[in-house]
């Protein structure tokens, strides 16, 4: 009883301290009502002083986001569980806008489009709350795009060359590899300095967890962000999720850092956009999408950038995945979403189906930034790469008339060959510059037409320990410089011929037949 009476003095006694640092004062709270709610979508009542993309709470604790001022109502996006909201229930404004937690502390996490915890670790301990829409760089805050971003995909480090603070296009139709790619270019920068931020959008729990398992067990995950809104989320929360993994990852531009953003993906954004806009009875457009659906894509993806070295020289690089119906690029969003970016890597699925991993159509796709963020020794190999393989293409289509060849339309036919198995890669195995650099030596100096096409992969697959242990001062000097050298060109193509030699002879040993 002593004791409790103690404390109790003690807390009296600190009464009047606390009392004299408080400040008087009205606090405005604004109340309405909820008119009629559904589909993710309530109208609210009473609230004449709400402002656009204001945060609006509701019974239960569900927020919405004030996006249609009506003279007399307003309309919201449910930022959670339906459930709770009924008509004539209560509603708060708070003359706030949506906000998502930033800091180093959400490394390694899994979290809503509202910094929720979705992995059930400890809470978030972030730096600070920024706003989820905030504008893009100006033009005079931007920077060249002159450092290059590896994919560890040699067809597109090679001949469509990513930038760190480019916006590229990942296109095609449905289960074309899309999100492989997305998921490779994240692993491969397990030993760069660049932050991942991987953002689902109305994807399916189990690609979701796919992908974090990837990347948990091939990359490090300890440098990545996931933002999940997948397909069970509100649709609320699925349109907010790509801006608020573009404000988790401009935390890190900004304070002169490297980032990118893998959006997966557009295409379920804006029909998330367009239920959304068609019942709060907007007016539909082309394919029923409102008139804004160009503008919220642009205003996205343009907070991308480069910027110059007075704000820090740091990078934002963005990566939106958008899907095709039947290899559709004319349609609506696809042209939209390529007017929008730097370019785009188009899959094909004819491709995909016929066992060509990536699947990348080398006709259709394209690198606007191109060789200027490609090193040297890159950049020599590869300038050709892209009109060679045109040009077996186009042959090999003639070959399958079945014409008589001549030895030098066959021999070019062979070396396409290889050339095509060599830009063929497994999933979740990318492959570092130099590797890449001495793949395309081997097709530029024929190493590769020593051996058949069926070794190919097996070349590929033991050249990175091969270089290690017969050319490991050639590689370190390659990754030092960037450039190909005299020296570093003969250390590699010796290295590489008695490769190939070994399993042409190991092949050529093996009994042709049964005995």
């Amino acid at each position: 009883m002593a004791t409790l009476l103690d404390t109790l003095d003690d807390w009296l006694a600190a009464v009047p301290a606390r009392l004299s640092d408080l400040t008087p004062g009205a606090v405005v709270e604004t109340f309405g009502r909820v008119e009629d709610v559904g589909d993710g979508i309530a109208w609210v009542s009473g609230l004449p002083q709400a402002r656009l993309d204001e945060i609006l709470i509701f019974a239960g604790g569900v927020s919405g986001l004030a996006v249609d001022l009506s003279p007399d109502r307003v309309g919201c996006f449910l930022l959670g569980e339906q459930a709770a909201v009924k008509a004539g229930s209560r509603v708060r404004g708070t003359a706030a806008v949506v906000r998502v937690p930033v800091g180093d502390a959400l490394l390694g996490r899994t979290i809503d489009p509202l910094g929720n915890p979705l992995d059930n670790a400890a809470p978030l301990e972030p730096e600070r709350m920024d706003p989820i829409d905030r504008p893009a760089p100006a033009i005079i805050d931007r920077d060249l795009v002159t450092q290059p971003l590896y994919t560890g995909l040699t067809v597109i480090d090679a001949m469509f060359p990513i930038g760190r603070g480019q916006r590229e296009l990942i296109i095609g139709d449905r289960s074309t590899g899309k999100t492989a790619i997305g998921v490779d270019t994240i692993i491969n920068q397990r030993s760069t300095d660049v932050v991942c931020v991987y953002v689902a959008i109305g994807q399916r729990s189990s690609s979701v967890r796919q992908a974090l398992e990837a990347v948990r067990t091939y990359g490090a995950m300890d440098r990545c962000v996931f933002v999940v809104a997948d397909a069970d989320s509100a649709p609320g929360l699925q349109w907010l999720a790509p801006y608020a993994g573009m404000t988790v990852a401009e935390y890190f531009r900004d304070r002169g850092g490297h980032a990118l953003v893998v959006i997966d993906d557009l295409t379920k954004h804006a029909a998330v956009h367009r239920e959304l806009a068609l019942l709060l009875r907007q007016a539909p457009g082309r394919e029923a999408y409102p008139g804004d659906i160009f503008h919220i894509h642009a205003r996205l993806l343009e907070r991308a950038a480069k910027l110059s070295e007075h704000r820090g020289g740091g990078s934002l690089t963005a990566l939106p995945i958008a899907q095709t119906q039947s290899g559709n690029l004319s349609a609506y969003i696809p042209t939209n979403l390529i007017s929008i970016t730097d370019g785009q890597i188009c899959l094909d699925s004819k491709l995909f189906y016929a066992g060509h991993h990536p699947a990348v159509d080398v006709g259709k796709s394209v690198s606007r930034v191109g060789g200027k963020t490609q090193v040297g020794a890159m950049r020599s190999l590869a300038e050709p790469l892209r009109l060679a393989y045109a040009q077996f293409l186009e042959l090999e289509m003639f070959a399958r008339f079945g014409t008589i060849m001549d030895e030098r339309t066959r021999r070019a036919l062979e070396h396409g060959r290889r050339l095509r198995a060599i830009l063929q890669q497994a999933q979740y195995a990318p492959r570092p510059m130099e590797i890449q650099v001495a793949q395309l030596l081997a097709l530029e100096q024929a190493i590769v037409d020593r051996i058949a096409i069926e070794q190919v992969a097996e070349f590929s697959e033991r050249l990175p320990q091969w270089l290690v242990a017969h050319a490991c001062d050639a590689i370190a000097k390659l990754i030092e410089s960037g450039e190909l050298d005299d020296a570093i060109r003969s250390a590699l193509t010796g290295a590489m011929q008695l490769l190939a030699d070994e399993i042409a002879g190991g092949e050529n040993s093996k009994p042709s037949g049964p005995p």
